[in-house]
């Protein structure tokens, strides 16, 4: 591959790398090329089958969209192969479970909790609900939901999802991401001792019948021309100055344009001849996720039959979230009908520590103790792995840190987008991730707007058409 040149030069296939090959590709451009340090494709959104044939996500994966070209996409990959949901999900709290999101059905809480969480309500009732840019989360937490919601719920939970505290980081990221108060719809819940599920963008959501999240991208490179895509291609080093990159092999490839999806702390490590980068490399926080599947043998208890996720806020859960995996697809355990499958989420960072030796144990310890995993099933597979890069971080001035980084970078042509790439939790979904790599190749052919890394606040709020396609695939390519 030494002395190789390409116009275009993509590392990771994952959503974002192949987002951009596929705009590439559908363009009828040729001059590309992936680089791909794993041997599948996928990244984060890749699956895996463990050695007792059980099928498990990179977490708790579902698929939603702001985008009506993303949908055409995964529709002519994945055709009829989907399994649609309407969310089933709840908060195990105090001894119960209560539906989330938990701030709309505080109405199931113990009585003096319930209370304790509507003075809070009450008494932040009319004040601003938006973030300010200097908040932290910490700050928005209990300026939008009172000191009730905040300790009962939201500061211990948000420690165990991120590993780190939520006074560490900003309030940029919210939106669509945290329900927000809606006060006489809690009252009238509260009256009526009515549940309230509805909320969000994924309240329903779509996923494949077979192969886990992780088909959707296999399907789509094999969509691509295969020449083009460099698996087990580890890249070592960036010279921006002469626009060229080295592999752990040795060879180096030449490119006009590099668009990134490597975790945005590590591509400034590898990268040379942009003065003053270096510096930033320790200020990025992210948390590593720690991930438990468990196979079990015949059926789900019947609480948890249609069930798609719990999330848990005591510390005697070490598992912030478990997905009733099995129930996404039956596909997801070798013996449909036989068999059904748990897939728990455990955050790390230098700030919460993690046995990696008892945790596997511990989770199984905890799912016993309250009943979702009873002393007569019989566990037929037991699946762990830790990905190192598992949340990015939207730690304090995270946006002041990234502007000055992606003004040198977009200077010597290199786009660093995607969940780790963009490091913008707010805009880091599959189907955010795929666009990015899409609008960064419309960007530099057709000088168009990068609207989800800019503007992650307009594509997800709805206040442009964020169902577009993409230009049309006969524009030229300019000089």
């Amino acid at each position: 591959m030494t002395g190789k040149h390409v116009k275009f030069l993509i590392i990771g296939a994952g959503p974002t790398g192949l987002g951009a090959a596929w705009r590439l590709n559908e363009l009828k451009k040729d001059e590309w090329l992936i680089l791909e340090r794993s041997n599948i494709p996928g990244g984060l959104a890749s699956s895996v089958v463990d050695q007792n044939g059980f099928t498990w996500d990179l977490g708790g994966h579902v698929l939603m969209s702001h985008y009506g070209y993303f949908d055409q996409v995964v529709d002519r990959c994945m055709g009829k192969d989907w399994v649609h949901h309407q969310r089933e999900a709840s908060v195990w709290l105090r001894g119960l479970f209560v539906p989330y999101p938990l701030q709309n059905n505080i109405w199931r809480l113990p009585a003096a909790e319930l209370m304790r969480c509507l003075d809070g309500l009450l008494s932040v009732h009319n004040k601003p609900a938006t973030p300010l840019r200097s908040d932290s989360f910490e700050d928005w937490i209990f300026r939008n939901f009172g000191a009730g919601l905040a300790d009962v719920f939201f500061l211990p939970y948000n420690y165990k999802v991120w590993a780190y505290p939520p006074d560490r980081m900003s309030a940029c990221w919210i939106q669509e991401r945290v329900a927000t108060v809606d006060l006489s719809r809690i009252l009238r819940n509260l009256v009526l001792r009515q549940d309230d599920v509805g909320w969000g963008p994924n309240s329903t959501f779509r996923f494949p019948l077979r192969g886990g999240t992780g088909a959707i991208w296999k399907r789509l490179v094999e969509m691509l021309p295969q020449e083009r895509i460099t698996m087990g291609a580890e890249v070592v080093a960036i010279d921006s100055q002469n626009k060229r990159v080295e592999l752990s092999n040795g060879s180096t490839v030449a490119y006009d344009f590099l668009v990134t999806s490597m975790p945005l702390n590590q591509l400034l490590t590898k990268l040379s001849g942009i003065a003053d980068l270096s510096g930033y490399c320790d200020k990025f926080l992210y948390s590593s996720t720690n991930l438990i599947g468990i196979g079990l043998a015949g059926a789900p208890p019947p609480a948890l039959k249609t069930n798609c996720w719990m999330y848990f806020v005591e510390d005697e859960f070490p598992f912030y979230r478990c997905t009733v995996f099995s129930n996404y697809s039956s596909h997801n355990v070798p013996k449909p009908g036989q068999q059904w499958s748990l897939l728990c989420e455990v955050s790390e960072s230098p700030e919460k520590f993690v046995q990696q030796n008892r945790i596997a144990d511990q989770t199984i310890d905890a799912l016993k103790g309250i009943g979702l995993i009873s002393k007569q099933d019989t566990i037929v597979s037991l699946w762990q792995t830790r990905l190192e890069h598992g949340y990015p971080t939207p730690f304090l001035g995270r946006d002041e840190v990234l502007e000055p980084i992606n003004k040198r970078l977009a200077a010597a042509d290199i786009f660093s987008r995607g969940r780790f790439g963009a490091w913008k939790y707010e805009v880091s979904n599959q189907d955010h991730s795929f666009m990015q790599g899409v609008e960064a190749i419309d960007h530099i052919l057709f000088g168009t707007e990068e609207m989800t890394y800019y503007h992650p606040t307009v594509v997800n709020s709805g206040k442009s058409d964020r169902r577009r396609g993409a230009p049309p695939p006969s524009t030229e390519f300019p000089n």
